[in-house]
This record gives structure tokens, C-alpha cells and sequence, in this order.
């Protein structure tokens, strides 16, 4: 399943292409291999419920991480991140890069048995791109002049202009069913806590704030997955969720760099039951300025703040080094990556010269900045349970205090986080973060056009040579000229320091060894590729369920 981009709860939230590090220390049977087979139960812990369990909606990682199991997507990325058929069998592209044609496969069905055709896809295309849907992937799919269902098992579309992002958008879009949703307002339909798939799992029982069940779905249409059970517990709090591995009540967990770096290290019968993942994501933190609200619009506040904020300072004291500093909204080493750019230093005195340049002053002794009378205050949201964050937003509040600006702190809980604030973009600053694809075009993100409720650009970013940059870079398929687009790119962004960078971070991974089938050496695609094949062998299995 590949998504262009996301938000993310945590950037160790996300399996990401790892290095094992795993503990040569013998403790039979987790050391012993079994062979494959069928059955048992996989635990996992995940910090929030899911906003929604439509993606296309949600546009979140909690709802990425259980609809990946749920729905298909006419293309994938394999194991070496090449495209490849999912639901189609194989497809065309027309020489002038302005059609493409799908060929579903053959026998093609939903869990519930009813036929998957081409007039699903093409009911998901129109449903993406319904102004009611208000999905933040809509720009993609409306540069889609026609599309066609000549028959049951063909999709055929058309684009006025070559789109370089074309199959990559489709490897994105989860196809529904149209004979559940034809009619039904998607936002307020039973159907996002009740859905109907067609991929390895199918959602068995959701008890919000508790947990989400899967069971295996007897009618996948990729075959059966080897794990019978699937289950997402719902735990805020990431020291309650080690507590769990640590009782064997959960077998993986997303971790924070302490648990990584030192409690397990620390711990022999830890390191004798769990194998360790470790891999710098295609994603990074920020903080985000409301650009709407004062004094957001003016740059020299923008850019003052990203020099007031000491990143490694941050990147060594809340993920013990394991994260780098970052200059572009790339994943640092790749060709989108402009290596001219470099990150804004601390340089506190230079954010003091900016602030006074844009008028303020301490007049009252009291060490915070005032302008017209107003203090230079604000309040910064983020997620509540994500504690890398919310160390983080600490830190910012006393580097930002030491050079006359106001911070409040306001930790909310993720999904009322989304829904309440970022959808309807009611905040002076956000600490959040970015999942990227491997797709360099950002246009949902940060082109002038995709600011309406729902869509990514909610931090009110309007730069017309930006707005350019990007719709040249969806037009062109040369990768040289491309890379010259997106570096050009970010150094606009740089130059207007809409958001300041603060860290890409490491997808920091444990999986219990109970578990096996995980490919070894793990593959660019990443530790959790092909999880269908994973197993639990029955001497490894638990005799009884603890979330249930």
C-alpha cells in the first residue's frame, strides 16, 4: 500500500524500510525455525483510534495502518519499491503519457462475494474527487478528464496534460465497493466504522479507545494471509504500551529512542524474545505556522523563530541522536534533496535582530516582546501520547522564552486533534509530522489551491512561484528536470520558512521473535512488506488473548 504522504501520529509510528539489529542470545524455542503455517493471533498497539476507516477522508496514519489491510489498490510497490499489479493484472500507457489503461484481473470479488469491477474503480474516481468528499487527494484524481469502463475488467483514463505522478496516485487509492456506498454520504455512513474490503482482513469487532480486531477474510482476493487474527489495541500512553510487550500482552510496538537505545539493550530477557528494527523514514517533524493569523504573516517572525530553535539540541535530547537535521522536505540522501540548502543555525542573537526589525520590543521589563501593545505569544498544539513531541514542544517553549516570545503548550487526543482543529484549521501552531511517499511532488501539501477544509495545505501556505514549481514538476518526466523543479522547490520554501524542520527521525521498530516469516535481509520496501506471509507457529502461540 503507498500513500504520497500522510500525517503521522509518531515518525516511529511507521515500518519503514529497517536494519535488523537483533540479539544473538539462545532462548529456544523463539530462536528455533518453524515452518509456515496457518492461524494465531498478532497483537500490535497503536496510539489512537482511527478518525476514519475511508482513507481517502481520514488522510491519517492511524487510519493508513488498519485500511491497508481492509482494501486494495489497482497498483503496489514491491519489495524493491518497483511498481506492480494489486488489483491489475497489467496495464498501458499510451505514448503521449495522457492515457492509461488498466486490466483487472480475472474473479475479482468483495468479502461479501459480490463481483470487484471496473465499476468500482471508476465509483471510487468519482467519489475522490466529489467536492461532498472533501478529501485532501482529490487534486490528483481531478486532473482526470474522462475515464471509461469499457468492459467489467477495464478502467481506461485520460489526462488533457501528461501527469509524471499518474501511477503512483493510483497505487494510492483504496478501492470501496460501490454497491455499499452508491448514495450514502460518505462522511456520515456506517460504512467508515462498519467497512467492506477486499484485501487480506476484513475489520471483526472496533471497540473505540480499546481496541480493533481483524480476521482473516476467507475470499481475499490476493489469497489468504498466514495469521489468522490481527489486533490493534489502543494505548496512548507509550510507557503503557511497553509495559504490555514487556508482560507479553502485545507482540510489537512502535518505540521511543529511550526504549530503544537503552532499556532493552539493557535487559537480557528482553533481548532474548524481541528482534529489533531500526531505519531513518521517509518522514521528519515540524513546527507549523498558521500563516492566516498574526504575526505568522510576516516572515521575519518565521524566520526568527527557526533561528531561536536549537534542532540538535532537540535531536539529542529527545531522540538520544537517532534523527537528523534537515533543510527541505525530502528524506535526506535522495536526488529530491537539494544539497545546497542547509539548516537554519541556533542563532539566537539573529532571531532577536529579526523580531526587532519587525517591531518588537520589551517595554514593560517583563521579558516577553510586545508590538502595538500585544505580546508576541501563542499557543502550540500537538498529540497527546506522543511524548517525543511534547518533550519537544518544551524545548521550543524555553529557546523561544529566551529570546522574548510566548508559548503555551496544549497536548490534544490525535483524532479529535485532526478533525477539531486541523481540518478546520482553528490553531495559531502545530507540532506534527509528514509521511512521505516516494513520489516527489507534494502539490496536496503545499500548493495555494488545496487549502479548504479536509485538505493538507491547512497551514494557509500562497506562494506563486511555488504554486508553478509544482504544477511544472507534475508535467515533467524527465528525472534530471524534475530534480532541478523540486530543488528549486525547496529553497522557495526555505527562503519563506513557512514551517521550521525539526528533525527526521527514525522509524525505531520491536517485533516479538514469537513472530516469523519476516524477510531477512529486510527489503527497501521495508520490515513490514509482505506481512500476509508472517507466522505464528503453535509451540509460540499465546493460549489465551489478553485484549479480548
Amino acid at each position: 500500500m503507498a500513500h504520497r504522504y500522510f500525517l503521522i501520529i509518531s515518525l516511529c509510528g511507521l515500518l519503514a524500510a529497517c536494519s535488523a539489529d537483533v540479539s544473538e542470545q539462545n532462548n529456544a524455542p523463539y530462536n528455533q525455525s518453524f515452518p509456515s503455517q496457518s492461524g494465531g493471533t498478532f497483537i500490535d498497539a497503536m496510539p489512537s483510534d482511527p478518525s476514519s476507516l475511508i482513507f481517502m477522508v481520514a488522510g491519517e496514519s492511524a487510519s493508513s495502518a488498519i485500511t491497508a489491510n481492509i482494501f486494495n489498490t489497482l497498483l503496489r510497490y514491491n519489495k524493491d519499491l518497483d511498481l506492480a499489479g494489486e488489483l491489475a493484472q497489467s496495464w498501458q500507457v499510451a505514448a503521449d503519457q495522457k492515457t492509461i489503461t488498466f486490466h483487472l484481473k480475472p474473479g475479482l470479488v468483495w468479502a461479501d462475494g459480490r463481483p470487484l469491477t471496473s465499476e468500482d474503480v471508476y465509483f471510487t474516481w468519482q467519489l475522490i474527487i466529489d467536492e461532498k468528499t472533501r478529501s485532501p487527494y482529490a487534486s490528483d484524481f481531478q486532473l482526470v478528464t474522462k475515464a471509461e469502463t469499457p468492459d467489467k475488467l477495464t478502467f481506461v483514463v485520460h489526462y488533457d496534460q501528461a501527469f509524471s505522478p499518474a501511477l503512483d496516485s493510483w497505487a494510492g487509492l483504496q478501492i470501496l465497493p460501490k454497491h455499499k456506498l452508491a448514495g450514502q454520504d460518505i462522511h456520515t455512513t456506517s460504512f467508515t466504522q462498519k467497512p467492506l474490503g477486499s484485501h487480506y482482513y476484513q475489520l471483526k469487532e472496533w471497540r473505540h479507545g480499546e481496541y480493533l480486531k481483524l480476521e482473516r477474510n476467507p475470499k481475499a482476493v490476493l489469497g489468504q494471509a498466514q495469521i489468522n487474527t490481527l489486533i490493534e489495541r489502543i494505548i496512548p500512553d507509550p510507557g503503557a504500551q511497553f509495559l504490555e510487550l514487556m508482560a507479553d500482552h502485545i507482540d510489537s510496538m512502535n518505540m521511543d529512542p529511550i526504549t530503544y537505545a537503552r532499556i532493552i539493550p539493557s535487559r537480557p530477557e528482553l533481548q532474548a524474545r524481541l528482534n529489533q528494527y531500526k531505519a531513518l523514514g521517509n518522514s521528519y517533524t515540524y513546527l507549523g505556522f498558521n500563516l492566516k493569523r498574526q504575526p505568522f504573516n510576516d516572515v521575519r517572525i518565521r524566520k526568527a523563530i527557526n533561528y531561536a530553535i536549537d534542532k540538535q539540541e532537540i535531536i539529542d535530547g529527545v531522540y538520544l541522536g537517532l534523527g537528523e537535521q534537515i533543510a527541505s522536505p525530502y528524506k535526506p540522501g535522495t536526488r529530491w534533496s537539494n544539497p545546497q540548502l542547509k539548516p537554519y543555525a541556533f542563532d539566537p542573537q539573529k532571531a532577536r535582530t529579526l523580531l526587532a526589525e519587525a517591531g518588537y520590543k520589551d517595554t514593560d521589563g517583563d521579558g516577553i516582546l510586545e508590538r502595538d501593545g500585544k505580546k508576541l505569544s501563542f499557543e502550540v498544539l500537538t498529540n497527546h501520547g506522543n511524548k517525543e513531541r511534547e518533550k519537544t514542544v518544551v524545548i521550543i517553549q524555553r529557546r523561544l522564552k529566551e529570546v522574548g516570545i510566548d508559548i503555551r503548550i496544549r497536548s490534544i487526543e490525535w483524532a479529535s486533534f485532526i478533525t477539531r482543529f486541523i481540518k478546520t484549521g482553528d490553531f495559531d501552531a502545530v507540532v506534527l509530522g509528514w509521511q512521505l511517499g516516494l513520489e516527489p511532488d507534494q502539490y496536496g501539501i503545499w500548493h495555494s489551491s488545496q487549502q479548504k477544509p479536509g485538505q493538507f495545505n491547512f497551514i494557509g501556505y500562497n506562494n506563486p512561484k511555488v504554486d508553478k514549481l509544482l504544477e511544472q514538476g507534475r508535467s515533467e518526466f524527465d528525472p534530471d528536470k524534475r530534480m532541478h523543479v523540486y530543488h528549486q522547490f525547496a529553497e522557495a520554501l526555505y527562503e519563506d520558512s513557512p514551517i521550521v524542520y525539526l528533525s527526521a527521525g527514525y522509524g525505531l521498530t520491536a517485533i516479538h521473535k514469537r513472530v516469523q516469516g519476516i524477510m531477512n535481509p529486510v527489503p527497501p520496501a521495508g520490515v513490514g512488506y509482505d506481512s500476509q506471509k508472517w507466522y505464528i507457529p503453535l509451540p509460540l502461540r499465546r493460549t489465551q488473548i489478553q485484549a479480548e
